[in-house]
């Protein structure tokens, strides 16, 4: 929940671990209309601080448990803690967390500085609030990892929300991080440099050689529709199988359980990495996109490679070698919230109506290679998703992306994609923002968004 009068719901994990997959979703929805009453149970207030085991009527009992003890458990066998401390202690190293008032306060703490050695307050706005802080926190209670409302983190690293550098007239750390409400999603950055999550995800694939849980090398990988291609590249090179699959990682988790007990019959993807644009990235160990794995993955990254080199290395170098092997997908998404839903889904129909039919026209000199509705058949189940987003690809590799989105407070959010790639040789430095600037003139010709919404500008880049 965001608080009182913002996003509330309930999510269901089915047995895996995993989100509950639309088969098991649309079953609840048809069990919903045969509820005939409500049963309720009257239970005292139990103590919260501390682990113990409460005894209830009728043989009925009740665990409070410390979670991050578990979680903590799962990640040592994940990542080699003690390379990871010695990056931490190293001279030129310095971090800052931000858990933005959500969930993650006290596993960052315990993990990060008590487990890691991280400086003691370096894991920042560490108390979990209801509301996430607020109308009167830097990001207004809405606690997500980007550089929209993560203010104060961006701010530290020496960015602006346009991920532009800025003056902060004091030291800037070597690395920062952010987690979101719920601790599931993750944001990366250097010293004035910011790694959108396309390539955050494709660059943890690119060296998963340096986890301790790749060991024995990744079977699969995948990535959302929108997320950007630069996974593809790292997988092709690296011989493994990738996927594109919708929004959501519950069909992730169809790929993680491929070959176990519960498809048997079907092909072994794991060990497996996998992500989405949304800053959510995560593994198999378990069945979601986990905001802590993510970053310690980074810190073992950062700390093979820092021990290799016999000098501290940075994200932005991690990211420079990289792009210099596989190219660039310069990348960014255009939020426009609260739209009138009726007029987006207007908007949408139309451009889905013209499936096929710009094959081979020119778009700002570029020439379109595909135009559709994406739907996707899942390789594990055979379940088949339709109406997953539509898309625009043209002949030199470029996407734009347009997906709605109703689960806002308000009315809907049209989400606006744009990927243009850079080979290796080309130009690598370019801000991201503006090099898909002229995808996004294309976009609002091809779409009509501003006639369908009347918005001339997005509520948020990303």
């Amino acid at each position: 929940p965001g608080g009182i009068n913002d996003d509330f719901g309930i999510k269901y994990n089915c047995e895996n671990g995993g989100p509950a997959p639309e088969k098991m979703t649309d079953l609840m929805v048809d069990w919903t209309a045969k509820i005939t009453e409500l049963k309720s149970m009257k239970i005292p207030d139990f103590d919260l601080s501390k682990p113990e085991i409460f005894e209830l009527p009728d043989g009925r009992t009740v665990e409070v448990f410390d979670c991050v003890e578990d979680h903590l458990a799962v990640l040592k066998k994940c990542f080699d803690f003690e390379s990871i401390k010695k990056l931490m202690a190293h001279p030129d190293f310095t971090m800052t967390y931000d858990c933005m008032s959500g969930v993650q306060g006290p596993y960052a703490i315990k993990i990060l500085e008590e487990e890691l050695g991280a400086k003691p307050g370096s894991c920042k706005n560490a108390i979990p609030q209801p509301d996430f802080g607020g109308p009167e926190s830097a990001w207004h209670g809405h606690a997500d990892p980007n550089l929209t409302y993560a203010v104060e983190l961006v701010a530290d690293m020496g960015l602006n929300k346009e991920g532009l550098k800025i003056d902060t007239g004091k030291p800037i750390p070597k690395f920062g991080a952010a987690a979101d409400g719920d601790a599931d999603r993750n944001m990366v950055l250097s010293s004035q440099f910011f790694v959108s999550p396309s390539d955050s995800l494709a660059m943890i694939v690119a060296n998963s050689d340096l986890i301790p849980q790749f060991k024995d090398g990744l079977k699969g990988c995948a990535r959302s529709m929108p997320t950007s291609g630069a996974l593809d590249i790292v997988a092709k090179k690296k011989g493994i199988d990738c996927f594109e699959v919708p929004t959501g990682w519950k069909f992730f988790g169809n790929l993680m359980d491929s070959g176990t007990s519960y498809f048997p019959d079907k092909k072994t993807y794991t060990p497996f990495i996998c992500g989405e644009e949304s800053f959510g990235t995560g593994a198999d160990h378990v069945r979601e996109k986990d905001g802590m794995w993510a970053v310690l993955a980074w810190l073992q990254i950062l700390a093979k490679k820092t021990e290799a080199a016999g000098k501290l290395v940075t994200v932005e170098d991690v990211a420079m070698e990289h792009w210099k092997e596989f190219g660039r997908n310069y990348y960014a998404r255009y939020d426009y919230e609260g739209v009138d839903k009726a007029k987006a889904e207007e908007m949408m129909k139309m451009m889905a109506d013209k499936a096929g039919t710009l094959v081979g026209q020119e778009f700002g000199g570029m020439k379109m290679k595909v135009n559709d509705m994406f739907e996707y058949t899942d390789p594990v189940d055979g379940s088949v998703s339709k109406n997953q987003g539509i898309r625009f690809m043209f002949e030199d590799n470029s996407r734009i992306i347009f997906r709605l989105s109703g689960t806002g407070v308000a009315g809907a959010t049209v989400r606006l994609y744009l990927e243009k790639y850079e080979a290796s040789e080309g130009d690598l430095t370019q801000h991201q923002f503006e090099v898909v600037k002229p995808l996004a003139a294309i976009a609002m010709e091809l779409s009509q968004l501003q006639t369908y919404t009347g918005r001339e500008t997005p509520t948020v880049i990303t």
